[in-house]
C-alpha cells in the first residue's frame, strides 16, 4: 500500500533566532525571527518523502489537544498517511523550543513527559508493518520506551516480512553501549547516525573506525554523516567519501539530517545504488539548511534533482583494516 513506512516522533518546533542559547534572567529579549514548523525525527522524514513523491506510512503517538490537531492537519496536507498513528487522550504533544544560534546550530528545550518520549512498542501494529517494502525507524533513544529488547522485536519483526530496515539515531540518553546495542544493530540494513552520535556509541573517533564498529555487529551499511563534510559510507566490500553539495548557503541545520535519511531513502525506493541514495541525501540537506525549520525548504523533487545533478563524486576509500583492528 505504501513505498516507505516511517516510525518515530512528531511534534511542533517553536523555533528562536539568533539567540545565544542562555535563558533571559528577569526581562525580555528580542530574536529576528521566531517560527512555527513540524518537527520531529518520523515527521521531518516523512514530510520531505512525500514532497519527493513517496507514498509514506507514518506511525508516531499524538496528543488529543491543539499542537496534536495542527500536526495531523500538516500530514494530511502532505499527503502522508497517519492511519497507523495513535491519538491518546490526556497526552500532551510534543513541542520543542528550538535557539538557533548565529552559526545556526541548535540548542532545544524540550517537554519530557510529551508524546515524544511515550511512543512504544505496543503503539505499531505487526500488521502495518507488512504495509511497505521499506521501514524506517526515525531514531534510537527518542523515547525511553523503545529501549533495546523492544527495537530488537520491531526489528525482527520488519526483517520477518522481508522488509528493508533502516534507522538513525539520536545521543545515547543512558550510557548505552556499542554491545547492548548488538542484538537490534544486527538486523539493520542501512544506518544513519551523525558523527557525534556514532562516536558516543562506539567510543571511536575515525569515521572508519566507528563505520567498522558497527558493520561488526552486523549492519549492512554504514553512512555516518559528516555536516559540511559530506558523508562517510562504508559496507563489507566498499567504502566512499560523499562530499556535501558545495554551494548551500547554511540558515538553520534543524532537521539537516533527517532531510539526508528522507533522501536516502527515496533513491533507495528508486532502487539507486547506495553511493548514490548518500549523493541524493546529501543534496537533500543541502536544500533543508537554506531555510528555518526541517520541513520548511524543500518542496519538490526537482529542487533536489537540479542539485544532484551538480553533486561533486564520491571518492572511493580503501576498506583494509589498520592492523590494530584484525582479530
Amino acid at each position: 500500500m505504501y513505498d516507505i513506512t516511517v516510525i518515530g516522533g512528531a511534534i511542533l518546533d517553536i523555533l528562536a533566532r539568533p539567540v545565544s542559547g542562555q535563558e533571559p534572567t528577569g526581562h525580555s529579549c528580542s530574536a529576528e525571527g521566531i517560527s512555527m514548523a513540524v518537527g520531529g525525527d518520523a515527521a521531518n522524514e516523512a514530510t520531505i518523502l512525500a514532497r519527493l513523491g513517496k507514498k509514506v506510512n507514518l506511525i508516531t503517538k499524538f496528543g488529543n489537544d491543539i499542537a496534536g490537531r495542527l500536526l495531523q492537519s500538516h500530514f494530511q496536507e502532505n499527503g502522508v498517511s497517519i492511519a497507523d498513528s495513535i491519538v491518546e487522550d490526556g497526552l500532551d504533544t510534543g513541542i520543542n523550543i528550538v535557539l538557533v544560534d548565529k552559526d545556526a546550530e541548535r540548542s532545544f528545550i524540550t517537554n519530557k513527559n510529551g508524546s515524544l518520549r511515550r511512543l512504544a512498542l505496543l503503539d505499531v501494529s505487526l500488521e502495518a508493518l507488512k504495509k511497505s517494502p521499506v521501514v524506517s525507524f526515525a531514531s534510537f533513544f527518542v523515547s525511553p520506551l523503545f529501549d533495546v529488547p523492544a527495537m530488537t522485536s520491531l526489528f525482527r519483526a520488519v526483517k520477518e516480512n522481508g522488509g528493508i530496515l533502516c534507522a538513525d539515531t539520536t545521543r545515547p540518553k543512558n550510557g548505552e553501549t556499542l554491545e547492548e546495542l548488538r542484538p537490534a544493530l544486527g538486523l539493520i540494513d542501512y544506518f544513519f547516525p551523525n558523527y557525534a552520535e556514532a562516536q558516543a556509541i562506539t567510543g571511536k573517533n575515525a569515521p572508519e573506525e566507528i563505520a567498522q564498529a558497527f558493520l561488526d555487529c552486523g549492519v549492512s551499511c554504514v553512512v555516518i554523516k559528516l555536516g559540511r563534510e559530506g558523508c562517510f559510507l562504508k559496507t563489507a566490500q566498499e567504502a566512499f567519501l560523499i562530499p556535501a553539495y558545495p554551494h548551500a548557503r547554511c540558515i538553520d541545520t534543524t532537521g539537516a539530517g533527517d532531510n539526508f535519511a528522507a533522501g536516502f531513502l527515496y533513491a533507495l525506493s528508486e532502487g539507486m545504488a547506495p553511493v548514490e541514495c548518500a549523493r541524493f541525501g546529501n543534496a537533500a540537506a543541502s536544500v533543508a539548511v537554506e531555510s528555518v525549520g526541517a520541513c520548511t525548504g524543500l518542496r519538490s523533487l526537482d529542487q533536489v534533482l537540479e542539485r544532484y545533478r551538480r553533486m561533486p563524486p564520491a571518492v572511493r576509500q580503501s576498506t583494509e583494516r589498520c592492523p590494530a583492528d584484525r582479530p
